[in-house]
C-alpha cells in the first residue's frame, strides 16, 4: 500500500526566503494526521504542495502513489480546506451542492445533504449570512462529498470559538470514518490534535522535527530531571532533545528506543504538549546549547 504522502528532499523557496528544506517523510495511510509548528513554519507551503497548489523548488512529494494535481483523477481523490473556509457569499447553501455536483464526477449528493442537515445549515441561506463555524461547516461538507481518499486541513478551526470548533472536529471525524480515508489537519491547538489525531508531524524552522505515530513517540520520549553535573553526559542510545538547567539542577527531554536506562536521575513521562514544545524550541537554538551530550559523542 502506497503512504499517503511520501516527501524526498523535498524544498521550497519564495525569492531567497526558503520555506520548507530538505523535508522527508513517509505518512501511512488510514491515518490523521497533525501538523504543527509555529508561524512560518512551512506548515502551509507542504499541505499546498500536497494539493499541488504550487510545485516544489527541489526534491519530490507524491500523494496516494502520483504526484499531486497531475490529472483530473489525482485531484479527485484529495479533498482541501484552506484557513479562511473559502465559500461564495452570494450563493446559497444549496448552490454550493450543484457546484459541488457539477466539478465533481465521485459526488455524493446523499452524503452532502446528510452532511447539511447534520450541520444544521439551512439550505436557501447564503453563504455571507453562515456564522464563521457554520462556513467551516460547509466548506468541509463539499471537500467530503467528492469521496476523496485523502482529506487535507489548513488550520480551518483558526477563527472558530470553542463551540464552533469542536462542532467542526466532531464533524471531521465522522466524515472520515464514513469514508474511510485518511486526513491531515494543520493546527496551533494541540488540544485538537491532541483529541483527533494519532499520527503527529513538527515542523519548525522550515524542516521536519519529528514525525511518528502519537503512541510511538510519546512511549519514545521521557524527561530525565536530576542534578546538572550528573545529566551532562547520557549514555549511547539517548537522543537528547532539550535540555533546561538550573545552578545544580537539570531537565532533559530524551529519545531512546525504548525506557531510559536507570542512573542518578528521575525519568518521567511526557505529555504531547511538551514533546512539540521540546522540539520547536530546539530549532530555534544553537545546536550547541540544545542538550548534554551523549556518551558516544564525547568519544
Amino acid at each position: 500500500m502506497n503512504p499517503v504522502l511520501e516527501a524526498k528532499g523535498l524544498g521550497k523557496r519564495y525569492g531567497r526566503r526558503r520555506a520548507l528544506t530538505d523535508c522527508d517523510l513517509s505518512v501511512p495511510q488510514g491515518r490523521v494526521v497533525g501538523l504543527v509548528g509555529p508561524n512560518g513554519a512551512g506548515k502551509s507551503t507542504l499541505l499546498q504542495l500536497a494539493c499541488g497548489l504550487i510545485q516544489p523548488t527541489w526534491g519530490s512529494i507524491d500523494v496516494l502513489g502520483s504526484r499531486p494535481g497531475t490529472s483530473a483523477t489525482q485531484l479527485a481523490k484529495v479533498g482541501f480546506v484552506a484557513q479562511d473556509t473559502p465559500v461564495y457569499a452570494t450563493l446559497s447553501v444549496a448552490d454550493h451542492l450543484r457546484m459541488g455536483a457539477r466539478l465533481n464526477p465521485g459526488w455524493d449528493e446523499q452524503f452532502a445533504r446528510r452532511g447539511i442537515s447534520r450541520s444544521g445549515l439551512d439550505l436557501d441561506q447564503k453563504a455571507g449570512r453562515l456564522s464563521g463555524g457554520q462556513r467551516a461547516q460547509l466548506a468541509l461538507t463539499i471537500a467530503a462529498a467528492k469521496r476523496p481518499e485523502l482529506l487535507i486541513f489548513d488550520e480551518p478551526a483558526a477563527a472558530l470559538d470553542p463551540l464552533a470548533r469542536h462542532g467542526f472536529l466532531e464533524t471531521l471525524m465522522e466524515s472520515v470514518a464514513d469514508l474511510g480515508a485518511s486526513a491531515i489537519l494543520s493546527s496551533h491547538a494541540l488540544s485538537d490534535v491532541e483529541r483527533v489525531c494519532d499520527y503527529l508531524i513538527v515542523l519548525a524552522d522550515s524542516r521536519v522535527q519529528v514525525a511518528g505515530e502519537v503512541t510511538q513517540l510519546l512511549q519514545s520520549h521521557h524527561r530525565l530531571a536530576g542534578e546538572r553535573s550528573r545529566l551532562a553526559t547520557l549514555p549511547h542510545g539517548l537522543e537528547a532533545v532539550h535540555a533546561e538547567h538550573t545552578n545544580r539542577a537539570s531537565s532533559v527531554i530524551v529519545r531512546s528506543g525504548g525506557a531510559p536506562p536507570p542512573g542518578p536521575w528521575k525519568i518521567e513521562d511526557i505529555d504531547l504538549e511538551t514533546l512539540v514544545l521540546a522540539y520547536m524550541t530546539r530549532a530555534g537554538l544553537p545546536a550547541a546549547h540544545t542538550a548534554p551530550m551523549t556518551e558516544e559523542a564525547t568519544r
